[in-house]
């Protein structure tokens, strides 16, 4: 990095700071990972400098065979990944991805039918704080006590409603999703199937967890930096006809996929970033290696461990337990809440989130949970050993928060444990 020292010693020095702080840490965000130095320099290549309007062989500026060729690839190898018909790779983020969507699909007023946000959904599903919620009437199910979703609830809400999207996704719900329910009550209404899967796209890639396009969803996002260890960007992956709702006999609406495409551009967005999308291509690439599908399973295997771990020592988890690779700690009724445990945790170098109980009695940003998984972790090598190491090292901080001595000598076993498991990109 001796350009960026020399060009600006500030950032540097900021970026030798972060690089000694993923080194010497532990990253226990469920959605946070590591790229490969691979899809780094794809991200950092010349594609940062090209404009690149509208879609492979429809560009509106000049010079775009090698955009052409780049974005031609992640949008083969995601639908052969993902087993789409269709596959968006422009969107900027995942929350531009839903708006999208939205857009796409949806008027202004239309219904929307997603999971309630204490319970485990996402801000763009319809928070009363976003701007989602200005444009689309937002109606939320909840999970019964067992964690499962209430789909009683969902088919009385669609019934009465009559939602334009029946939106399947969550942020903070450790467990699987009935696909196949979503899409019956979907049909009932002739409402759009639409699946929110930012978090465990990389296991769907991998096979491992169930993919919604394979149960008769119209719609699936996901974004790519979580599971599947790309940089940050989305892909809105759709199939050309699946009983679609918007093909009634009276009906001259166009397609899904071609709705999406134009939402995307020019609807929402103008400028692709291609380095980006570059990134995205070998990303896919190497999703498709049994290399990652063994990641995958040990992230699972890691999530597994985790949530016994931590039931042993008398932890409460949300649904009792996790089905992919997030677990999430309840800490209503006791003394500690998410500041208190985050807080404790960033001192012996642990970084993890916050997160939602099922209807909490705190508000979304002061809740009662904290939300840890491993895929980060995993990729830096972690296996089941490690992670029992991990989860008594939580233990003792929660137990001696207030004891500064006891917390720098955990701090001291987090760092000796991370620097055995280097970070793939340093």
């Amino acid at each position: 990095m001796k350009k960026i020292q020399n060009v600006d010693h500030d950032i540097y020095t900021a970026i030798l700071a972060e690089q000694k702080r993923q080194s010497e840490g532990m990253e226990l965000i469920a959605s946070e990972n590591y790229q490969s130095p691979a899809v780094l320099e794809a991200q950092s290549s010349v594609f940062a400098n090209k404009y690149s309007e509208w879609f492979p062989g429809r560009r509106y500026y000049g010079g775009q065979e090698n955009t052409d060729t780049i974005e031609q690839l992640a949008i083969d190898r995601a639908k052969e990944i993902f087993h789409a018909d269709h596959a968006n790779v422009q969107a900027l983020s995942g929350a531009a991805a839903n708006l999208c969507v939205y857009s796409a699909l949806m008027n202004p007023g239309d219904t929307i039918l997603g999971m309630d946000l204490s319970h485990g959904w996402h801000l763009t599903h319809g928070a009363p704080v976003t701007f989602f919620s200005k444009v689309f009437n937002f109606m939320r199910y909840k999970t019964k006590a067992d964690g499962t979703v209430d789909f009683d609830q969902v088919r009385t809400l669609a019934h009465e409603y009559k939602p334009k999207i029946i939106l399947a996704g969550f942020s903070a719900y450790p467990r699987e999703l009935d696909y196949e329910k979503f899409v019956e009550i979907a049909k009932e209404v002739w409402a759009i199937a639409f699946a929110d899967v930012s978090h465990i796209g990389g296991f769907i890639a991998a096979w491992l967890l169930k993919n919604p396009l394979d149960y008769g969803f119209h719609v699936m996002m996901t974004t790519t930096h979580k599971s599947l260890r790309g940089p940050r960007g989305a892909l809105i992956l759709s199939k050309w006809v699946v009983s679609n709702p918007l093909k009634k006999p009276d009906d001259t609406i166009e397609n899904i996929p071609t709705r999406i495409d134009r939402a995307v551009f020019p609807g929402m967005q103008w400028w692709p970033h291609m380095n980006t999308i570059a990134a995205i291509a070998v990303a896919l690439h190497e999703a498709a290696t049994p290399a990652f599908k063994a990641y995958a399973e040990q992230a699972l295997k890691n999530a597994q461990v985790l949530a016994s771990e931590l039931l042993a020592l008398g932890y409460k988890l949300v649904t009792g337990w996790t089905e992919n690779h997030m677990v999430i700690l309840d800490f209503s009724g006791t003394e500690l809440d998410w500041s208190v445990a985050e807080k404790t945790l960033d001192k012996i170098w642990i970084s993890t989130s916050k997160s939602t109980i099922p209807d909490d009695p705190n508000p979304p940003f002061r809740p009662s949970g904290l939300r840890i998984g491993l895929p980060a972790m995993t990729t830096r090598g972690v296996k089941e050993e490690e992670v029992k190491q991990i989860v008594e090292y939580m233990d003792q901080a929660f137990k001696n928060k207030d004891n500064e001595e006891v917390l720098a000598e955990l701090r001291n076993k987090v760092r000796e444990i991370s620097l055995k498991f280097p970070v793939p990109s340093l």
